[in-house]
């Protein structure tokens, strides 16, 4: 056998560092090929590192450390290669691990820097802007489709050196005397992603829409169901309800389900449905995606519902759990508390519908006053794309699906 090296692979999605959270086997276990060996969190989600071969585990990599891509985790060999590991190895032994584990690395790590130097992709403004910005355009990561770089991208890194050069240091504004009074805390990877997302929505120029929908049917209704779907192990809520109508809305007004390509001026019209909702985690908020929603009925979308709201609280959500939505909904009203809020708008999306706390408020109709039940709504838009006409017209669409839940229901 010949020993190999258990690395941090690149797993794609632009990721470049982890948290190492903790290994699932011993130093010394005897390891199969394929097996989970740790576990890393990145700022996409928390990742299983898979055993190259099998045979036995020299590790290396401590917990709670911070990885990079390409960083050796531990070694897989036979006892007697394993020994070797932090000892001098005889010459015969060197050159064998070298020739099996570090030559072909070397390559790649050539050939991947060749590729980054030669095929960069931005048209010749955006190049032209990076040179006027004093930024080097090889050492830049696209966000546009297939890497490439956009306005965007220079416009946030000449932005991020402005503010490092003007804000002054932490140390030079907190007062001498409170020095041993304070605790650093870093932040962990999900809240690093949060501040990154969160940078880039306060790029987009947005409005926010509020609105008052009648839920008293839609109240009745799901706390008569409750008892059947749980019979079926299913929890159900008023947010399947929400997504559905949600995405009869995105039918009627589909720039709502759509990005706006900055470099081009182009809104980009998604025609499929898959509805991101904002899920809170042991380490941070998160966003899970219900994919073709608009092909699932309540109890599909209620179940999908339960199975990734728990891998969210167990940390074992996946990455794929994560990605590609159109549109956002954040649920304010599942903590209990709230009336309206303005939502960050989950970039590249052009919206995000906060839903608030069902709450019982007074109701005129006809004349005459009553007591019912109201869902508070909060859309969020980027007024590059929609104008405060269309959100009014989005969110009377929603609203007018929340309040007729029969039709919900048979829509699947």
């Amino acid at each position: 056998m010949i020993m190999k090296e258990v690395k941090f692979v690149d797993i794609g999605e632009g990721i470049t560092e982890g948290h190492f959270q903790k290994w699932l086997v011993k130093d010394g276990d005897t390891v199969k090929e394929d097996q989970a060996l740790a576990q890393i969190e990145t700022d996409k989600a928390v990742v299983n590192v898979p055993s190259p071969i099998s045979g036995n585990i020299k590790i290396i990599a401590k917990e709670n450390d911070q990885v990079k891509i390409g960083d050796t985790l531990a070694y897989v060999g036979t006892p007697e290669e394993l020994a070797g590991i932090g000892k001098a190895p005889s010459p015969a032994t060197t050159a064998k691990t070298i020739e099996a584990t570090k030559a072909p690395e070397v390559k790649t790590v050539q050939k991947e820097q060749k590729t980054q130097l030669h095929e960069v992709i931005a048209t010749p403004s955006v190049r032209k802007l990076a040179r006027d910005s004093g930024l080097d355009i090889n050492t830049i990561t696209g966000t546009g489709p297939n890497g490439r770089i956009t306005e965007n991208d220079i416009r946030n890194l000449s932005k991020g050196t402005q503010q490092k050069a003007t804000l002054p240091k932490f140390s030079e504004v907190l007062e001498e005397k409170h020095a041993e009074e304070i605790e650093r805390v870093p932040l962990s990877q999900t809240r690093k992603t949060i501040a990154k997302n969160m940078e880039l929505s306060w790029t987009i120029p947005r409005a926010v829409h509020m609105d008052l929908a009648k839920a008293t049917h839609l109240y009745d209704m799901v706390n008569k169901e409750k008892e059947n779907m749980a019979k079926l192990g299913i929890k159900l809520t008023f947010l399947p309800f929400i997504i559905k109508a949600v995405v009869e809305a995105l039918k009627e007004y589909p720039r709502f389900n759509s990005s706006y390509d900055h470099e081009t001026s182009e809104v980009i019209i998604k025609k499929y449905y898959n509805i991101g909702l904002a899920a809170e985690g042991p380490d941070g908020l998160k966003v899970i995606v219900i994919k073709e929603a608009d092909k699932k009925n309540i109890s599909e979308i209620a179940k999908m519902i339960n199975i990734l709201g728990d891998k969210v609280k167990n940390q074992t959500v996946d990455i794929g759990d994560m990605r590609d939505s159109t549109f956002t909904i954040t649920n304010i009203g599942s903590l209990g508390g709230g009336f309206l809020s303005v939502p960050m708008i989950n970039y590249p999306e052009v919206a995000i519908l906060g839903v608030h706390v069902i709450k019982d408020m007074p109701i005129v109709e006809e004349g005459d006053i009553k007591v019912g039940k109201m869902l508070p709504l909060s859309l969020s838009f980027d007024h590059r794309v929609v104008d405060g006409a269309d959100a009014v017209k989005f969110c009377n669409a929603v609203i007018k699906y929340i309040e007729d839940p029969e039709f919900l229901e048979m829509v699947g």
